[in-house]
């Protein structure tokens, strides 16, 4: 019996499926070859037009300000905790919130009904102490009167009569009334103090704002027991002058060599996000304040409120100017930063083989004009990078004051590179 293969044999095809197989292995590698060479030209073409593009600003005169950020609240510029003095049940409250006072106005009435009995208790003590007195200085008038007489006994006598017994006893007697006399008298000061004092107290009851503000909060209601025994319990928060007030920020410990009283500022509020407020440097405190491991300084800015507008309370975020310049040269920082691209060396020809194997590192050469650290800019002069070496001043972040190098106003300086093709 036939095999297929011996079959095949008669029939050529063998033959043919050998042809068709080299065929397409011939094609395969044409196709390798064809590719492998278009992406070598293209590669070289890229090699000899591919140039980096420079993106560039100009330098221009203008005016620089530099700021310092800070957040804080606002707070009236004097505000008073009004307490009482003494224990006791609020009889009356005779003010509320955003109330006007004026100063010596009764904001509060305390019960005086204990106080009252404790006074009439002191005027009778004192009354009492008053008759003392009286009936010592009888008793002092009665032994001095005796002792008188015994005198002049003794006088009569030639010194027989009365015996020195009696004569020393006569004059104890008097000055033990002469020493309850002045007791009872120390007696009567003593209960006019205790009396003057509860007088005091009777008079504290009423509670009046010791100065003309507004009334900004009310921790007071009738009925209510006020204890007063270790801490002064605080009934109303006045603020003297609402027209008048300050904002307290804290500035950052890097930014407070630069804050130095009478500085203009500005700040805003949430309330008026559209708004900016005008304020003054007034005061920066020495004490520092370190919250999550940041140190900064209380800075407090002067606010006219003459609108009413801002209330105490308010969070400002507040930017204090430390300086200013104008009609001054500036340049963009990011030309500062700009750091030129690498040089590298043309590319030598390659055969195709060569051109489809990795290609080594180059070794490329420092940027023109060195590395140093002075400040300069970098400008194209008939195409190439030139480097201009200037003297800075005084910086916010996006400009840079220029005090001397070789700019001019309307000058294009490099600020960024960008890798490509020329355009068309």
């Amino acid at each position: 019996m036939e095999q297929p293969g011996d079959m095949a044999k008669k029939l050529g095809l063998d033959r043919q499926s050998r042809v068709v197989s080299r065929l397409r292995r011939w094609l395969l590698l044409g196709g390798m070859v064809v590719a492998a060479g278009l992406a070598a030209l293209y590669w070289n073409s890229r090699q000899a037009t591919g140039q980096p593009r420079y993106l560039t600003q100009e330098v221009r005169r203008g005016s620089l300000t530099v700021a310092v950020s800070a957040t804080g609240t606002l707070q009236p510029t004097n505000q008073v905790d009004v307490g009482s003095e003494i224990s006791g049940t609020i009889k009356s409250v005779e003010v509320d919130y955003n109330d006007r006072v004026k100063r010596g106005q009764v904001l509060a009435r305390i019960d005086t009904s204990k106080l009252e009995a404790q006074l009439k208790q002191s005027l009778a003590a004192l009354a009492a102490a008053r008759a003392r007195v009286q009936q010592a200085q009888a008793t002092v008038s009665e032994a001095k009167a005796k002792l008188g007489r015994l005198r002049q006994v003794q006088q009569v006598s030639g010194g027989k009569v009365p015996s020195q017994s009696e004569m020393e006893t006569a004059l104890a007697t008097f000055e033990r009334a002469v020493a309850d006399a002045a007791n009872s008298r120390a007696t009567v000061t003593q209960g006019e103090a205790t009396l003057e004092a509860q007088r005091t107290d009777l008079a504290k009851a009423v509670i009046r704002s010791p100065v003309d503000g507004v009334v900004l909060k009310r921790a007071a209601e009738p009925g209510q027991t006020v204890a007063a025994s270790f801490q002064t319990p605080v009934l109303f928060t006045l603020a003297e002058d609402l027209t008048q007030m300050e904002l307290h920020v804290d500035v950052d410990e890097a930014d407070v060599g630069k804050v130095r009283e009478g500085q203009a500022a500005s700040f805003t509020v949430d309330a008026y996000p559209e708004r900016t407020f005008p304020a003054r440097l007034s005061q920066v405190r020495f004490g520092a304040k370190t919250v999550a491991g940041v140190v900064t300084y209380e800075t407090v800015l002067k606010v006219d409120n003459a609108g009413l507008l801002l209330r105490p309370g308010m969070t400002g975020t507040a930017s204090i100017v430390v300086e200013q310049a104008r009609d001054a040269l500036l340049v963009p920082n990011a030309a500062l930063r700009f750091v030129p691209p690498q040089e590298t060396s043309a590319p030598a020809s390659r055969g195709l083989v060569a051109n489809l194997l990795p290609r080594p590192p180059r070794r490329s050469a420092s940027p023109p004009g060195g590395n140093d650290k002075q400040p300069h800019v970098w400008v194209l002069k008939q195409g190439r990078l030139q480097k201009v070496t200037l003297k800075t001043g005084m910086s916010d972040g996006s400009l840079t004051e220029v005090k001397g190098g070789a700019l001019a106003p309307g000058r294009a300086v490099v600020v960024d590179v960008i890798e490509g093709k020329k355009p068309s």
